[in-house]
């Protein structure tokens, strides 16, 4: 496949803006190490929601989609569909704590919460866990997607992709901080959107598809249809909905769906203007990510089936590509290649702009991770701005090799994605909890950590999944291990909490006082300071979590509806998708009024 000049026009044009943009906003980047990092706290909402949007574009999310209709159908999207309860948990609950607690990274919040020898650990221990080692996993994971997207539609070899892809990547990170990431993450979010869905509208009508009708009625493609798992199969159900459901979105941690708020969605609360442009942020990142965008990645995903029904015929109009990076995730590549002159060049600069808007985005997160938990706590306690601004620019660069190189190792980047699930389950319950609950303490975390991580390990040569399909039963062997993994690490760190001693009056009262979590779960620590004359309540503020809730579950129905009803229009299901649009509109009224009240408790 050849590109034209109008092509790379579209594609110069964008690098050029990219690099223009860390270039531009570089000197005032580099003033302190809270301008690198969190923009001088000035973000405003809409500013933040498109560069989270933005941020979870990434490159291999596409391939991920496609994998999962191709195999399990759309419903087999509930496996991240189910975060959209985490998300709305982070948006109405957790949100405006992350704002007040005025941390420069959510690590630093270990040593706010917890105290001791202990929250030192943990905070630079997970400074290099999650800064370092997951974060070049998952970069890498990207990288890999990057890299069989340039094999399939512009013959490159895999280090030619991750040179010249990362270089200009890894310039303008350093280059332009946080602050060049949020304001090129506005650049990247409507070249993507635009490059997604112009691709879906082309080829759903390509002679080989013959239109959105067609497409429907292909035999390929009508039972991959259906938004929710057909409910008459049992394994499948549990699998791909019960589970996720009732389990997976407040039992694992996962990047950019962390129970309670984490990693870069918390980076880009802490970067916002105040609590309320914080939660506005988290919100519409939240429309979009979970209603809106994957339906153009669906499409396309649908419209492969009729082209390319099986591996084989990919691997048939793709002789080049090396028989170890086949599968179902490079149809969306393959389908690509359809494009025409121009929409192929926009196209082309949607993916980079997917892979650079992720790619930055962890780079400038991991690096704050080592530069105030890892390298101002442990190296250099009396570091000067300068320096830490510095160190920031040569993490990004590291973190940037390492993964590169670690992606070139790669063969699959969702098994990177079970793993990381797999690493975080049972973890979730005590970052929801540490807020609200004064008894957890730094042992909880600790334990909860390394006791998911051996158990995958351990479980990984003699897969709890892998026997039950060998018996017959139809569990997916990447999830089986799922809900073990779960129970036992609950328990474990659970017993270690009540076994352990609580965090100490001094620590506790120092956190109620600057976040004012409230409820029952502080009553005996709040009933104590009050017997001992120490006042930590602000008697001016209400306790928000009533009416958070109320909040939540109105906008997961209003997500929820608005996904299903954009689905519904697109298949031609006009009933459905009539009422469904309905009831989007009243449960959107009812969340203007839950929104007010929200709002006058934050006063």
């Amino acid at each position: 496949m050849e590109l034209s000049t109008l092509d790379y026009t579209f594609i110069i044009v964008f690098f050029s803006l990219v690099l223009g943009i860390g270039v531009y906003v570089s000197k005032k980047s580099g003033k302190n190490s809270t301008e690198f990092f969190l923009s001088g706290r000035t973000m405003p909402w809409w500013l933040l929601g498109l560069s989270m949007v933005a941020t979870t574009f990434s490159t291999d999310t596409p391939n991920l989609v496609t994998d999962i209709v191709r195999t399990k159908g759309v419903s087999g999207n509930w496996v991240w569909w189910c975060f959209l309860i985490t998300g709305m948990l982070t948006v109405f609950i957790y949100a405006k704590l992350w704002r007040k607690s005025n941390v420069n990274t959510d690590l630093e919040f270990y040593e706010m919460r917890y105290g001791g020898k202990p929250a030192s650990f943990l905070r630079k221990f997970r400074a290099l866990y999650l800064g370092a080692l997951f974060n070049i996993i998952t970069m890498a994971s990207v990288t890999l997607a990057a890299i069989k997207i340039g094999g399939i539609m512009l013959g490159l070899e895999p280090w030619e992709t991750v040179v010249s892809a990362g270089l200009i990547t890894v310039i303008f990170s350093a280059l332009g901080g946080f602050k060049g990431v949020v304001y090129t993450d506005f650049l990247l979010f409507f070249v993507a959107m635009a490059g997604a869905i112009g691709a879906a509208y082309y080829l759903v009508n390509i002679p080989e598809v013959g239109g959105i009708e067609a497409l429907m009625a292909n035999e390929n493609v009508v039972g991959k249809l259906n938004i929710l798992p057909d409910f008459d199969n049992t394994e499948v159900l549990i699998m791909l909905f019960i589970i996720p459901i009732a389990v997976q979105w407040w039992s694992s941690w996962y990047p950019g769906a962390e129970p309670g708020g984490g990693g870069y969605i918390a980076q880009r609360m802490l970067a916002a203007k105040d609590e309320n442009h914080a939660i506005g942020a988290t919100f519409f990142f939240n429309i979009m990510h979970y209603a809106l965008r994957p339906w153009p990645w669906i499409l396309v995903a649908l419209a492969s089936l009729v082209v390319y029904p099986d591996i084989a015929s990919i691997a048939a109009a793709f002789p080049n590509v090396e028989e170890s990076k086949l599968g179902h995730d490079l149809a969306y590549s393959a389908m690509l290649t359809k494009l025409p002159s121009g929409l192929l060049g926009l196209v082309l600069a949607s993916l980079i702009a997917a892979y650079m808007s992720t790619i930055s985005t962890q780079l400038n997160w991991g690096s704050s991770y080592i530069v105030f938990d890892f390298y101002k706590r442990q190296i250099n306690p009396n570091a000067t701005e300068k320096q830490m601004v510095a160190v920031g620019r040569i993490s990004t660069v590291v973190l940037m090799v390492l993964s590169a190189l670690f992606a070139l190792t790669l063969q699959n980047a969702f098994e990177v994605f079970d793993l990381l699930i797999q690493f975080g389950a049972g973890t979730g319950l005590v970052f929801i909890l540490r807020w609200f609950w004064w008894r957890i303490n730094a042992w909880s975390e600790i334990t909860a950590m390394f006791a998911s991580g051996i158990l995958v390990i351990s479980l990984a040569k003699t897969s709890l999944g892998d026997f039950l399909f060998a018996a017959g039963t139809g569990v997916f062997p990447e999830w089986a291990n799922y809900p073990f993994i779960v129970v036992v690490t609950t328990a474990i760190w659970m017993l270690v909490t009540v076994l352990t001693p609580p965090e100490s009056d001094a620590t506790l009262r120092s956190f109620y006082r600057k976040t004012q979590p409230g409820g029952p779960g502080w009553r005996k620590v709040v009933k104590k300071a009050e017997i001992e004359n120490e006042e930590i309540v602000n008697t001016g503020e209400k306790w928000s979590v009533p009416a958070g809730i109320t909040a939540m579950l109105i906008g997961i129905v209003l997500i929820y509806s608005i996904m299903f009803a954009t689905g519904y229009w697109i298949y031609g299901r006009t009933t459905q998708a009539i009422v469904l649009t309905i009831v989007s509109v009243i449960f959107g009224v009812l969340l203007i009024k839950a929104w007010n009240r929200l709002k006058d408790n934050l006063l």
